[in-house]
């Protein structure tokens, strides 16, 4: 009989998180397929204008002042005021920003002189020019209005838009992504490119601002044209570059807790999640009905399973060492047949023993527990399974939050053997058993004090003594310019989400397949085909770009204050974030992980350099051969990050995950066998835990097993019982509503410049109030008697009553 678990297993994914996928896929999603025929028009326009200026020559024979020069007559033609003749210049540029890649002969050639060319253009001023002529198209009222009027809107409506971002684009990846080979002259020039989109040069405000205006414009309906998978993947890459990408920010965290007089973190989150292992997915309901079959075929009388054991021909003999201790339910499944998501219902007496799936009958159970039989002295130790050494994680215990763990478990003690407390004292054991003292010392061993937690205590202290603490020093990061920045309408920034297409098609609200659809749609099978994998492509670049820049900023802003954070996460919130990733994972997820939607022979720079190959329709369903899409799964763990992060602490938007039934949707997505997924799967069900009820528990104990191997212990933290329920129904709107309390009052303290509040400083002397020079209007002059007459010689003023309030 062949194992049941056989028929369950995938293989691991050899993924590695990162920032962004290897630079070759990067610039390859910059473009679609139908932009394919405009490389060689990019060319052409290069070749027309090289030759009339540069006689006998190629670009890569010129030397390093001739090119100089060349890009300077450029530079001077991008300013002409015919926009034909400009568009031409702009494409020029772009095709040296793509690496001359005519005059190359492998794709090494085309990145190496892309990389040499990108460097020349900053260098010589090419992206203030181009950032100027951004703004002119933005600011272009006649083709948003003539493309609010179309009724189908292609590549053609965004074609200066699409060539001066892909500039943009290839310029900011490329000087952003470091290699080995850099000069010092180029690591130079990546900080300050760095400093210059980071800082508010552009109109007063950072570069990344100028590209959430054309988010808000597409959104709203006014600019349908611009090319929305550009702009998105040009605003992660900025905010990636100025802000910092993971690894910066571990960096920032480590030197801030340093400042802040904290201890340094017990570990690196990423290298741990690295070096996590997948465990094997739940079951199906099909793989459970088969298991549970094969398990009565394969039930045999106690005497005849013994001796086959001893034999060593029973299957339990041959299954007992394979069993693996991280599978998530493989066994202990709910019956398939009914809801994953069953809440506790103790009153039901079918549930007192609902059948966990796999059980044994009682003469069978001897068989099955007895040790297997001992191997022979010849086999090596090195055979045996290897089980982990221990926990991944360091547990935590919470300090200076409003529910202390240390402080709640001692009250609980003083009442419980003493019978009185003693407030909010953690130090004083007296009258406490023995037990209890070496409790209280492994939670103070484990004691773990947050950034975020220091910073709310500081706000709590300047909101209560604005006077006395005086001015706080906020230093001007980049997180805190682009906060600042996003501010006056980052609730309309939110609606980033809105272009996210989920597993079903988006409505006709927003459009945007704009920068995908060519002019002349297809006439043929192999070209329709062709456009949907396109179309399926561009959907998940989309979500790519947008799951990777909401959560840089909800990292970066935790980071830089709590209160900013949480801004942007109750924005997210009230935008149904929630809902909208929940209804994102409520697909087959393996099947969008697996997705085949790329067509190698088109990507960028292969369909530069190479011959085209005659695509076939077999060509085209066969996909390309790697084992996952990057992007998808990239997308994937994105989103469950943005979910852990909007949810963690909060009661009332664990209580959204368990009102919209996220627990099966959820455990659908363990089936992805890549232990980071996994593990922000397994933190999203662990904190619903206690809401689902005891029967949920029962029937998902291989899930409960693996959020207690793969998830950090938070000690104290009853969440595998749900004996203590942190909150009331009743008391969810309120919580949001402090903490929407909390964060006005921080941006009216630290951003209002014009508040007027009860602490604003009074002038009460004579002199310089009266000395004081008023602005009138002219009216004025001609009316003040009039005013003289009403408001002040006609008005009686009682001062002896003034003199006795005194």
């Amino acid at each position: 009989m062949s194992d049941p678990q056989g028929s369950m297993e995938s293989p691991n994914l050899e993924f590695e998180y990162g920032d962004a996928d290897v630079f070759t896929a990067e610039l390859s999603e910059l473009y679609s397929y139908t932009e394919e025929p405009e490389f060689s028009l990019n060319r052409d326009c290069f070749e027309e204008d090289f030759k009339n200026h540069v006689k006998g020559s190629r670009w890569m024979e010129l030397s390093t002042d001739e090119q100089r020069a060349y890009v300077m007559r450029l530079l001077d033609a991008l300013e002409v005021t015919d926009r034909d003749k400009r568009l031409k210049v702009a494409r020029a540029i772009l095709y040296l920003a793509q690496g001359v890649f005519d005059e190359c002969d492998t794709e090494t050639d085309v990145l190496h002189w892309s990389r040499h060319n990108v460097f020349l253009l900053y260098n010589m001023g090419i992206f203030t020019a181009l950032l100027e002529l951004l703004s002119m198209e933005i600011d272009n009222n006649q083709a948003c209005s003539s493309a609010v009027r179309k009724p189908a809107i292609s590549l053609a409506d965004s074609t200066e838009l699409r060539v001066l971002l892909s500039i943009m684009y290839l310029m900011v990846e490329t000087i952003r992504v470091e290699i080995e080979e850099d000069a010092p002259e180029r690591k130079a020039a990546r900080e300050a490119f760095r400093l210059e989109l980071g800082s508010p040069l552009y109109n007063s405000e950072p570069f990344a601002l100028l590209l959430f205006t054309m988010v808000t414009k597409f959104c709203s309906m006014s600019a349908p044209h611009f090319p929305m998978k550009k702009v998105l993947l040009l605003l992660w890459k900025t905010i990636l570059f100025t802000l910092g990408g993971f690894e910066e920010l571990q960096e920032m965290k480590v030197k801030m807790r340093d400042q802040l007089n904290l201890p340094p973190l017990s570990e690196d989150s990423i290298k741990v999640v690295r070096n996590m292992r997948a465990a094997s997915p739940p079951a199906s309901a099909m793989e459970l009905i088969e298991q549970q079959q094969q398990q009565k075929r394969g039930r045999r009388s106690r005497r005849s399973a013994f001796v086959d054991s001893l034999e060593g021909d029973s299957p339990y003999a041959k299954k007992q060492p394979l069993v693996k201790q991280d599978s998530l339910d493989t066994y202990n499944e709910r019956d398939p047949f009914k809801n994953d998501d069953a809440r506790d219902e103790e009153d039901d007496p079918e549930d007192v023993d609902s059948g966990i799936e796999g059980e044994v009958d009682p003469l069978d159970r001897d068989v099955i527990i007895q040790p297997p039989p001992p191997p022979p002295p010849l086999r090596p130790p090195t055979d045996r399974l290897a089980l982990p050494k221990g926990l991944p994680w360091a547990p935590k215990v919470r300090y200076h939050t409003k529910e202390k763990d240390i402080e709640q478990f001692l009250e609980t003690s003083r009442n419980k053997f003493i019978g009185f407390t003693l407030g909010n004292d953690i130090d004083t054991l007296v009258g406490l058993p023995r037990p209890i003292h070496e409790s209280v010392k492994t939670l103070k061993q484990h004691k773990y004090i947050s950034i975020a937690e220091v910073q709310v205590k500081r706000e709590d202290e300047l909101q209560q003594c604005p006077m006395t603490l005086g001015k706080e020093e906020v230093e001007e990061t980049p997180a805190e310019v682009l906060y600042l920045g996003m501010l006056p309408n980052l609730s309309q920034y939110v609606l980033l989400l809105a272009a996210a297409p989920t597993s079903k098609a988006k409505t006709d609200s927003i459009n945007i397949l704009a920068d995908v659809l060519p002019e002349e749609m297809p006439i043929t099978v192999l070209q329709s085909m062709k456009l949907g994998i396109d179309v399926n492509r561009h959907k998940e670049i989309i979500v790519k770009a947008i799951s990777a820049l909401l959560l840089l900023l909800l990292k970066h802003f935790k980071l830089n204050h709590i209160y900013q954070f949480e801004y942007v996460a109750q924005h997210l919130v009230f935008a149904n974030c929630i809902p909208l990733i929940l209804k994102f994972f409520n697909q087959n997820i393996m099947s969008y992980i697996s997705a085949k939607n790329s067509i190698c022979a088109l990507d960028f720079p292969q369909c530069a350099v190479h011959e085209m190959p005659e695509l076939t329709a077999e060509s085209l369903e066969a996909g390309d051969s790697n084992q996952f899409c990057w992007r998808n799964l990239f997308s994937c763990i994105n989103l469950l990050r943005i979910l852990n992060k909007i949810t963690k602490w909060k009661h009332s938007r664990t209580m959204m995950l368990v009102v919209f039934k996220s627990a099966p949707i959820l455990k659908r997505a363990l089936k992805v066998k890549q232990a980071m997924m996994q593990l922000y799967v397994l933190k999203l069900l662990k904190i619903q835990t206690k809401y689902l009820g005891r029967q949920w528990r029962k029937s998902n104990m291989k899930t409960m097993s693996a959020i207690y191997q793969k998830v950090r212990h938070r000690l104290n933290d009853d969440w595998a019982y749900g004996n203590d329920i942190d909150a009331r129904p009743w008391d969810f709107q309120a919580e949001e509503c402090a903490l929407r309390e909390s964060i006005e009052k921080f941006n009216t303290r630290r951003y209002d410049k014009n508040q007027n509040t009860e602490f604003t400083p009074v002038d009460n002397c004579l002199q310089s109030v009266l000395g004081q020079r008023v602005d009138l209007p002219e009216d004025f002059l001609y009316s003040y008697e009039m005013w003289l007459e009403r408001e002040v010689f006609s008005q009686p003023i009682q001062w002896e009553g003034l003199l006795q309030a005194q």
